[in-house]
């Protein structure tokens, strides 16, 4: 599924508008990242939830060249499954 198809199954269920459905998931995206960018955590219920993960620097090597190369540090977004989703998945 992907964002438009997630709008059209919003707007069929909630009976809204297409450009409300559309609103309703851009808040939902956008609050969400703005979350994690802020370095919370966003946990629903039963789904999933999804962190922020930091790195350290470290030094890397280049595999075309074999030169030492330093990384530097980062954060990557995460996620994990919900044990409720898990189930629901393996059935």
């Amino acid at each position: 599924m992907n964002k438009l198809e997630l709008i059209s199954a919003l707007k069929t269920k909630a009976d809204i508008s297409k450009s409300e459905a559309a609103k309703v998931v851009q808040i939902f995206f956008d609050s969400m990242a703005d979350a994690m960018a802020d370095g919370e955590r966003v946990e629903i219920r039963g789904l999933c939830s999804f962190f922020v993960k930091e790195y350290k620097s470290y030094t890397g090597r280049n595999p075309k060249t074999g030169e030492k190369v330093t990384i530097k540090p980062k954060k990557l977004p995460f996620f994990k499954a919900g044990k409720e989703l898990k189930e629901r998945v393996d059935q």
